[in-house]
C-alpha cells in the first residue's frame, strides 16, 4: 500500500469516526498545545560507503489544535516548523551543510486516548494518533530560494499528564512519512530517486482546554 493510499485511509477512518461520535452528540472540548522540541530527519538519498543526503537534525516548534468528539476520540490539526540545513552526511565525521533547508508542516487527523488513566504521581492518559498532510520544504542557496511540497502520513503516541483542570503537560513522538521530490526542490535537472523517509519529531508541550 502506498503512503497516499494510507493517507487516505487514515482521512477515511476519521471521518467514518467523526461521524460515528456526532450521532451521539457529545459536546466538544477544544484543546491547544503550543509544542516544542527536536527533529530528526531520514535521508533522502543513501550513497556509498554510509554516506547521504538528508536535512539536518534541529529544533521544531508548532502548535496542535484537538477537538474532543468523546472522552477517547478526538479531531486533530496541526502545524509544525523546523529551520534545518541540507547536509550530506558523512560517516564518523557527521555532516557537511551546503543549503538551507526550512521545513513547513501540516496535517489533520484522529486521537484516541486510552479510557484507563495510570498512574505517575497525576494522572496520565496514553493516547495515539494518525493522519495525513504535507511537509514543504524550502531549499536556499544565499539568495535562491526554491520549495518542493509533498505528501506525508504521520502517525504517533504520547501522554498526557494531568497538571490542573485546564492544564496538561504533553509529551509525544510523531512520525511523518513523506518522499522530497530533490529535481522540484533544487530545480536542477538531477536525475536522482529519493526514497520515502521517517522523519520524526520529539516534543513536549503544554495543552490548555478552553
Amino acid at each position: 500500500m502506498t503512503t497516499r493510499r494510507v493517507g487516505f485511509t487514515l482521512v477515511a477512518l476519521a471521518t467514518l469516526a467523526a461521524s460515528a461520535e456526532a450521532q451521539r452528540r457529545t459536546p466538544s472540548v477544544a484543546r491547544i498545545t503550543p509544542y516544542v522540541g527536536y527533529m530528526h530527519f531520514g535521508n533522502y538519498v543513501d550513497g556509498p560507503f554510509g554516506t547521504g543526503i538528508r536535512n539536518e537534525g534541529a529544533p521544531v516548534y508548532g502548535a496542535q489544535l484537538g477537538i474532543d468528539l468523546s472522552d477517547q476520540f478526538a479531531f486533530v490539526g496541526n502545524v509544525g516548523y523546523s529551520d534545518s540545513n541540507l547536509e550530506v552526511g558523512l560517516p564518523m565525521v557527521g555532516g557537511l551543510n551546503f543549503a538551507d533547508a526550512k521545513v513547513l508542516l501540516y496535517d489533520a487527523g484522529v486521537q484516541y486516548r486510552l479510557p484507563t488513566p495510570i498512574s505517575l504521581g497525576r494522572e496520565a492518559v496514553p493516547f495515539v494518533e494518525a493522519g495525513a498532510g504535507a511537509m514543504r520544504t524550502e531549499i536556499g542557496v544565499g539568495s535562491l530560494r526554491t520549495q518542493s511540497t509533498a505528501f506525508a502520513a504521520n502517525y504517533g503516541a504520547g501522554v498526557d499528564l494531568q497538571l490542573s483542570r485546564g492544564l496538561t503537560l504533553r509529551a509525544m513522538a510523531k512520525d511523518y512519512v513523506g518522499r522530497l521530490d530533490l529535481r522540484e526542490a533544487t530545480r536542477l535537472d538531477l536525475d536522482v530517486q529519493t526514497k520515502r523517509t521517517h522523519n520524526w519529531a520529539f516534543t513536549a508541550g503544554v495543552s490548555m482546554r478552553f
